[in-house]
């Protein structure tokens, strides 16, 4: 177990974008499930993308072809590409880290490092 820190939240117009990065440290993201959640204020936690070194990409529907998880193994990093930000993307993103022997999936109870969040807003 390690430690997750975000940055990149903000505000923006819809249509805009926006990149999040996720810095690990106590321990590599090599053999970890690495995943995206976001809550919005009033609903449940949701996962948004999930990306390990094996397999391709997991992303929610309501994502899909507007987010891009990427790793960057050198800092040890990953990062959430947003494009093409809607209204109902508004909530705090938070990125985790876990390992499980069914293999990632975005259940917030098989991920045991978290970030603090970070805030997207989008306004129309």
């Amino acid at each position: 177990q390690g430690q997750l820190v975000e940055s990149g939240g903000g505000s923006v117009q819809a249509g805009g974008s926006l990149k999040l990065s996720c810095a690990a440290s106590g321990h590599t993201l090599d053999s970890k499930c690495m995943a995206w959640f976001r809550q919005a204020p009033g609903k449940e936690r949701e996962g948004v993308a999930i990306l390990h070194r094996i397999g391709t990409p997991w992303y929610n529907s309501a994502v899909k072809g507007r987010f891009t998880i990427s790793k960057d193994s050198a800092k040890n990093t990953f990062d959430l590409q947003i494009d093409n930000l809607k209204s109902e993307d508004t909530a705090a993103y938070y990125c985790a880290t876990g390992s499980h022997p069914l293999g990632c999936r975005p259940v917030q109870e098989e991920y045991d490092s978290w970030g603090q969040g970070t805030q997207v807003t989008v306004s129309s």
